[in-house]
């Protein structure tokens, strides 16, 4: 593993848990956390189901001055790093400000803060407009304000690449790594569930309308007809394997490998680019389709895209071979928090040996050959992992990860 770049924390804020232990337990046990939208009356938008993040207190994490300032999705991003530092047992202040950088990603920004924003300029007028909308919408607030929280002063950047994005943050950031940066925040949290932001999903025609919680998202099923909305998602703390083994931190695994490629303009001949980005990370992994334990799906839940990713991964591992899961069907898509929300999960199965369960497939589609871990999670050793992404308007993404040494991995002596 010497100069691989690492994952030593990580932070976790889902739809069924808060925190990364509470996730990783109703993830396990098949836990959804799926339902019809609460915050709101849903009743009169096509698509009335999400995946809301129910229990978190943003006041319990955040200061008074700090709550004004910032949208849900800065709220949670916020805690998640905090979360995401603490388990990787690093005090910012204690270590070089411009040796600590933050790349995350972002699919719509602080949609909620800003619909509130708008909400007082029409009704009231714009002297009732906060000034904080000034940023507290941006794609880049969530790098910001973490930045700013733990006197981050390194490279940063953010990455607008919807779905993918949280594939992409973390190839963004292990090559910041590589250069020279000590550590690295990176992840992706999203949270665009006001009517404002539903309504903006709901154009992309992905959204599926059904009410019934159990069907509505059903990736790779002759049903499947949309995915779910959701929020939330995970940050992770990154660093190189220098510096972890200097400061005898405990390490979750490698981000062994990255590939990220575009699709053909729609209507091309060409194939799209979903099996060139996994070749592409497995070559810089310098792995084998042979040697990769299980897949985390994207599972877009759309009958051509699915069948699309079923056939990437039929061609590069073969029909019915590597174990397949797609936790999310427990979240809903939670947008550029989706990949890194599995990374983390593909991180957790190497450590507890088991593969979370796909839920709602019950009749697989003959066009998408793939062997699904279903209903119930699966025990097994998993030493490397493929986690793949794509992003509205043909953005693909693919990472490997590889667990660490025995004596490096949670949870040994």
């Amino acid at each position: 593993m010497s100069g691989h770049t690492v994952v030593t924390g990580i932070g976790v804020i889902a739809p069924n848990g808060v925190g990364t232990e509470e996730f990783w337990a109703a993830t396990l046990k098949g836990v959804s956390g799926i339902d019809r939208i609460s915050r709101y009356d849903a009743s009169g938008y096509p698509s009335p189901l999400a995946g809301e993040v129910s229990d978190f207190d943003a006041a319990g994490h955040l200061s008074s001055r700090l709550l004004p300032q910032t949208d849900r999705m800065t709220q949670m991003a916020l805690a998640a790093s905090d979360w995401a530092l603490a388990d990787a047992a690093v005090d910012p202040a204690a270590l070089p400000e411009f040796g600590m950088g933050v790349v995350t990603a972002s699919a719509s920004g602080g949609f909620e803060f800003a619909q509130h924003e708008l909400q007082k300029l029409w009704s009231k007028g714009p002297e009732h407009v906060s000034a904080y909308q000034s940023f507290a919408w941006f794609y880049a607030v969530n790098t910001g304000q973490i930045s700013i929280r733990h006197g981050m002063r390194g490279p940063s950047g953010v990455l607008v690449t919807d779905q993918a994005g949280g594939l992409d943050a973390l190839g963004h950031a292990r090559r910041h790594v590589r250069k020279g940066t000590g550590l690295v925040v990176s992840g992706g949290v999203d949270a665009s569930l006001s009517p404002w932001g539903l309504v903006s999903q709901i154009t992309s025609g992905r959204l599926s309308r059904s009410a019934d919680p159990e069907r509505a998202y059903a990736p790779f099923d002759t049903s499947a007809d949309g995915h779910v909305p959701g929020e939330g998602g995970a940050i992770l703390v990154l660093e190189s394997e220098a510096s972890a083994r200097d400061r005898g931190a405990r390490i979750h695994g490698t981000i062994a490998g990255y590939g990220a490629t575009f699709d053909p303009a729609p209507g091309s001949a060409r194939e799209p680019g979903l099996r060139r980005a996994i070749e592409l990370a497995l070559a810089d992994a310098e792995l084998a389709a042979l040697d990769v334990d299980v897949v985390f799906a994207d599972a877009a839940g759309v009958r051509a895209l699915d069948r699309i990713e079923a056939e990437a991964l039929a061609a590069v591992f073969g029909p019915y071979t590597v174990p397949v899961t797609a936790p999310k069907t427990m979240t809903g898509r939670l947008y550029s928090g989706a990949a890194s929300l599995d990374v983390a999960a593909a991180l957790l199965a190497m450590r507890d040996g088991v593969v979370p369960p796909t839920l709602h497939v019950p009749d697989q589609a003959p066009d998408c050959p793939i062997s699904l871990v279903q209903d119930t999670a699966r025990e097994m050793t998993v030493r490397t992992a493929l986690v793949i992404a794509r992003g509205h308007g043909g953005f693909n993404a693919a990472v490997v990860l590889r667990a660490a040494p025995d004596g490096d991995r949670p949870g040994t002596p």
